[in-house]
This record gives C-alpha cells, sequence and structure tokens, in this order.
C-alpha cells in the first residue's frame, strides 16, 4: 500500500478574493494539510498492517482504516481541485468555448445552469457541490456530494468544484447567509481553469468534438 511515497501539501497565493477573507483562507489550508498528513498516515498504518502477512477484512483495525482512506484522500484531493479553481483575477465565461455551449446544450442557458447550482450550495448540510462531465457522452451535470467519499460519479471529470462545508465560509457570513457565500464564490471562479479541465468525449457523434 505505502511505496515510501508521500503526498506534500500544496500552496495557493488567494489572498484577496472577493467575498472570502484571507483569515478564512488561513483556516482552510490549513484544514487541507490535516487531510493530506491523515491520508500519508493511513497509508502507513495499512502497509504496516500488511507487513506482518497477509490482512484480512475481518481485522476491525485494517477495515477501519480501509474504509476511512477515502474520506481522508478525496477530502485532500477535493480541496486542491476547489483552491486550483479560485482567482484573485476572474475572468468570466468564454463565450462560444467548449464549456458554456456543454452548458447551454444541457440546461439551455448558463443562467439556469447557475441557478441550479447555486440552489444546491443552499442545501441544507455539509458537502460539495460540483459540476461533473460524463467522460463518455462529455455531458455535464450538478452533484451533490456528502463527506467527501459519498455521492462521486466514478470516472466522472470535476469541471467545478465548490466547498460548502461550514468551514468554508463561516468565518465570513452567518449561518443564514450561506448563499452569499456562493454567491461569492462564483465572483472568483477561474473559467479559463475549468475550461482546461472540459475534456473530448469518447463517443463518436456526441456533441463535444
Amino acid at each position: 500500500m505505502n511505496d515510501g511515497f508521500s503526498y506534500k501539501a500544496r500552496s495557493w497565493n488567494l489572498s484577496g478574493l472577493k467575498g472570502i477573507s484571507d483569515k478564512t483562507l488561513e483556516m482552510h489550508f490549513k484544514l487541507y494539510e490535516g487531510y493530506v498528513k491523515n491520508t500519508n498516515l493511513l497509508r502507513e498504518q495499512i502497509a504496516e498492517i500488511s507487513s506482518r502477512g497477509k490482512p484480512t477484512g475481518l481485522d476491525p483495525r485494517f477495515a477501519e482504516l480501509e474504509r476511512r482512506l477515502g474520506f481522508e484522500y478525496n477530502g485532500m484531493r477535493l480541496h486542491e481541485y476547489y483552491f486550483d479553481n479560485l482567482t484573485v483575477k476572474p475572468l468570466e465565461l468564454v463565450q462560444g468555448g467548449g464549456l458554456q455551449e456543454n452548458i447551454e446544450h444541457t440546461w439551455g442557458t448558463v443562467g439556469e445552469w447557475r441557478a441550479e447550482f447555486c440552489a444546491m450550495g443552499e442545501m441544507r448540510g455539509v458537502g460539495w457541490v460540483i459540476m461533473l462531465q460524463d467522460p463518455w457522452s462529455g455531458d455535464l451535470s450538478n452533484h451533490w456530494i456528502d463527506l467527501h467519499q459519498n455521492g462521486n460519479i466514478v470516472g466522472f471529470t470535476p469541471i467545478l468544484v465548490m466547498d460548502v462545508w461550514e468551514h468554508a465560509w463561516i468565518l465570513d457570513y452567518k449561518p443564514a447567509q450561506r448563499q452569499a457565500y456562493v454567491e461569492a464564490f462564483l465572483e472568483n471562479v477561474d473559467w479559463a481553469l475549468c475550461e482546461v479541465r472540459l475534456q473530448p468525449a469518447h463517443i463518436e457523434g456526441t456533441k463535444i468534438a
């Protein structure tokens, strides 16, 4: 399980975002670093058990470590997607680009997509709202992801990732102002990066070349 490789926490220069304070970012970066640390720790602990002989799923320690690994791993990776798709110098969605075309194919207009995405961001509970792309058809769809690992669609590509756990916004907004955070998030999206994340469809004849 552990070949000696350890993940390293990444860093981002996002000071000056609209509606998301540097204080919130500082706290959020530290939380992300915790996911990196725990991912490495779990991999080490699982490797240590395996080094003593063939592991068994009936070993409760081994079973719980493996179950926890998905939570920590996805917590690390989703935060990287989230910070990557934020920028202090946001540009508008490229008019006539592949992402706009795909959004309009699915929702009719960018405004309709945005309304659905924002409404999902207001949903009660902790989680993530992610616009994902089906790599086979090229289609986009919005999804709610619980606890990092629950709700992720196997093989789908994250295009836009929004963290709506309270740690992402509670220092800047009151509990009843979650929608204000969602709107602030969308003001800081790096649409150029999202455009790059869009992939060609694997099936011939679909709308994406």
